[in-house]
């Protein structure tokens, strides 16, 4: 995919693509320094400040802006520099110092290089320009029309409704006040003056595709009103079945009476399912159809199909406008703030962690183990612990933990049994995948979306505590597991989520309707914006364990954070207990609770304590002292 973005650089006026000739170069900051400073004064108000152009020291160039000649015009303005460029290959060769254009495209220019020039007392300026596409990057002559929101009653009393095309959202809220421009920028999402399509002839199609989440009824419903009632909009269907309907089932008929009370229910009314991609049969459908409007409601791999379409849609040239709304309960799609359905799922997830901790506390020795949803990132077990404070500890999949020995799992939840009486365990369904093989030792599967297959942690968890303790101990534990994945997924999205959705809903339809394709939407600090669906997709979002939310983890739980010191990897604890003896204080005292306030990830050394020496004699687990405080939850 060929993403329209600016290239940061600085010094000198250079080609995009490499330093031009000392001569070259020199001839062409001359012009530049003369038209800059005379077009500042009279666009200054088009855009921030900090995209204001010099006026009186030599530029630093900010960055180039690659797209479509008529909307960089309509969205930038005369105050930049505009050099006419060739493509050819991936090498972009300028024409001639004079033949730059201030505030004019030159005849027949069908890619522009946009310059942008900003004062500053550094070397370099980074602000970078991550637009997405639009459907005139191939079909160039398309008509536009009024949009119909001007003559919404339910609009007329909002001062300023239509978003202005030079609007951007910044990626990092935190900025040196230095270089306050720099970053990443991505275009601002909301209504637009002029619309591509005409209202009478949009045909729009829905689909939801990967697993269930709370809020997908929701997201259906509100772009169907949305594009009834503030477009206009009469045909919209829905694709059942996920991708695979498209070609392999029918399709259900969507308005305003079909949706209206969808949202209270769980699920998705279309139906999803995983895998059956096929570009080609897919796009042959949305021809056949007369599809034009495009909207996608799913996970990471279904944003990588939803990708794959849009490019198919750009080479046979279709005015089809393709829009996504990321859909993932984990909340590992990155660059946006959070993904619809997180919230309920962390709501729903307290019931779980309450059950078991009154499971735990009300038996002897009770211990409660919650699994989560979580395959690669670990934020819904994070979240749920923080809000939670019953848990003693939380294992997620980017923080390796180890079961025995020193600052092991087991040695913490006997410390904790004998302190309190209980212990309460959340873990995450990816972490500790790697301990689980080497016990089962089975071959790795994946599903029908290309996922690796996870191994039961919750379940394999529970049978090593059990076995670990009844072995070592004349007192058995009570131990109680709880997998609420499934009642999770299925519920209704609670009140927040619900006014994500028509957020979300409502950000997606104004992009198609104004012409952008190709993109995703949500917050970015709070700011619903549209981002390119690769750029959205490109990495996940997975906790970061040296960040200051997992140190509050760490903080309120108590628990150790299981990275391995070198004083914790020589010291190999031997647990006398030949004559019934029980722990002392001294033999519990490890290096693991001293990280909880400064720790450090010294890497992946051998978390492996198959060496360490196990007790092989029986003892009895102490009663909870009643002189310990029980609630050993720092706030």
């Amino acid at each position: 995919m060929e993403t329209m973005m600016t290239v940061v650089g600085s010094g000198p006026l250079v080609n995009c693509d490499g330093p031009r000739a000392a001569a070259a170069a020199a001839k062409e900051q001359t012009l530049v320094n003369k038209t800059s400073s005379s077009s500042s004064s009279s666009s200054s108000s088009r855009l921030h400040s900090k995209f204001k152009p010099a006026t009186s020291v030599v530029p630093s160039r900010v960055g180039v802006f690659w797209g479509n000649e008529k909307r960089a015009w309509d969205c930038f303005g005369k105050q930049f520099v505009f050099r006419k460029g060739l493509k050819t290959g991936v090498q972009r060769h300028p024409l001639t110092p004079s033949k730059l254009a201030i505030g004019r495209f030159p005849k027949g220019v069908t890619t522009t290089v946009m310059e942008l020039f900003c004062k500053t007392d550094t070397e370099h300026c980074g602000a970078i320009f991550e637009d997405v596409p639009h459907v005139t990057d191939w079909l160039p002559d398309l008509q536009t029309y009024p949009n119909p929101l001007k003559f919404n009653p339910a609009y007329s009393a909002v001062k300023q409704y239509f978003v202005e095309n030079d609007a951007v959202v910044t990626k990092d809220a935190v900025v040196k006040m230095t270089t306050p421009w720099e970053g990443i920028h991505f275009r601002r999402a909301g209504p637009r003056e002029k619309i591509y399509f005409r209202p009478e002839e949009v045909k729009a199609c829905i689909v939801t595709c990967g697993g269930l989440c709370p809020g997908i009824n929701t997201v259906i419903r509100e772009i169907v009103c949305s594009l009834w009632f503030q477009y206009g909009v009469r045909d919209i269907i829905g694709i059942v079945g996920g991708y695979r309907g498209f070609y392999a089932r029918n399709t259900q008929t969507l308005n305003p009476k079909v949706v209206n009370d969808i949202h209270k229910r769980g699920g998705t009314i279309l139906g999803t399912s995983r895998g059956g991609h096929d570009t080609m049969k897919i796009v042959d459908s949305i021809e056949d159809r007369d599809i034009n409007q495009v909207y996608i409601i799913g996970g990471d791999g279904t944003h990588r199909g939803a990708d794959l379409i849009y490019q198919e849609i750009k080479r046979r040239g279709l005015k089809v406008a393709v829009a996504c709304i990321p859909k993932t309960i984990d909340n590992d799609i990155d660059i946006i703030d959070k993904s619809f359905g997180f919230d309920t799922a962390v709501e729903e997830a307290q019931r779980a962690i309450n059950a078991a901790h009154v499971e735990a506390e009300s038996a002897d020795n009770g211990i409660g183990v919650v699994k989560l949803m979580g395959r690669y990132s670990g934020s819904i077990a994070l979240y749920a612990t923080l809000a939670s404070r019953d848990v003693d500890c939380c294992m997620i999949p980017e923080a390796p933990f180890y079961l025995e020995g020193a600052g092991g799992l087991f040695e913490f939840v006997y410390r904790r049994l004998r302190e309190n009486g209980h212990v309460v365990l959340v873990v995450a369904e990816g972490a500790g995948q790697d301990l689980v093989a080497q016990t089962l030792q089975s071959n790795e599967l994946i599903d029908a979306s290309g996922n690796q297959l996870l191994r039961d942690i919750g379940h394999w968890l529970s049978q090593q505590m059990k076995e670990h303790f009844s072995k070592l101990y004349k007192e058995p534990v009570t131990l109680k597991y709880i997998d609420p994945t499934y009642m999770i997924r299925a519920i209704p999205g609670n009140a927040a989520d619900n006014v994500y959705c028509t957020l979300l809903a409502h950000s997606v339809i104004h992009g198609a309707m104004a012409g952008f394709t190709g993109f995703t939407a949500g917050p970015v600090n709070n700011r619903h914006c549209y981002i390119p669906i690769a750029r959205a997709v490109e990495t996940q979002r997975l906790v970061n364990v040296s960040d200051r939310m997992w140190a509050r983890l760490l903080s309120s739980t108590n628990q150790p954070s299981f990275f391995h010191d070198k004083d914790l990897q020589k010291r190999n604890v031997m647990i006398q207990t030949e004559n019934g003896d029980d722990f002392t204080e001294e033999e519990y005292e490890t290096n693991g609770d001293s990280e909880v306030n400064g720790y450090t990830d010294n890497g992946s050394e051998n978390l492996n304590t198959e060496d360490a020496e196990q007790p092989a004699l029986v003892t009895t687990i102490p009663p909870a002292d009643p002189n310990v405080s029980q609630n050993n939850h720092a706030p």
